[in-house]
């Protein structure tokens, strides 16, 4: 484990990061601001555990969770943490595989949360529904002003959406 000034870096430490989630609840060194968890094949339940985390944490605005093979049920379980959390201000969730129902599911929860500015969700199996939600959303999210979409299978109504909604905020970096 390594704490890089205020980074918590475990990316592909898959030993160490099953240790800490062991039991489904772990905390960070104080004033932890970004917590690398990426590469370990975190799946659905180390979602889960993640979540949990997020939602009781204060101090995170950075967290990188790609390449975990996250599924829908856990971008689900990260997706109602983000509706509570007030810190988190970029997550890195590229490279997994969360489909429109993941897709949806943070769609959702960025229509109550203030915070999100930047989300990374390229190479992650979202097709037109993903994308027809995540613009919905953001006609009443005003925080998130970057999203990383490319590699996914939106389709040009799906594009079409999202530059719809860019269009009209003039703020959004997709």
């Amino acid at each position: 484990m390594e704490a890089v000034g205020k980074c918590f870096d475990l990316t592909s430490k898959r030993y160490q990061v099953r240790v800490l989630l062991q039991g489904f609840s772990f905390s960070l060194p104080a004033g932890t601001t970004s917590l690398r968890l990426s590469v370990n094949a975190l799946g659905n339940i180390g979602a889960t555990a993640v979540a949990k985390l997020l939602r009781s944490n204060s101090t995170l605005t950075t967290l990188y969770l790609y390449s975990n093979s996250i599924g829908a049920e856990g971008a689900a379980a990260l997706a109602e943490a983000l509706r509570s959390n007030s810190t988190l201000t970029t997550l890195h969730l590229h490279n997994n595989s969360i489909g429109d129902e993941g897709a949806a599911a943070l769609a959702e929860a960025l229509r109550s949360n203030s915070t999100l500015a930047t989300l990374h969700l390229s190479f992650n199996s979202i097709g037109a529904e993903g994308a027809a939600a995540l613009a919905e959303a953001l006609k009443s999210n005003s925080t998130l002003t970057t999203l990383y979409l490319h590699n996914n299978s939106i389709g040009d109504e799906g594009q079409a959406n999202i530059r719809t909604v860019w269009a009209s905020r003039g703020s959004l970096s997709v």
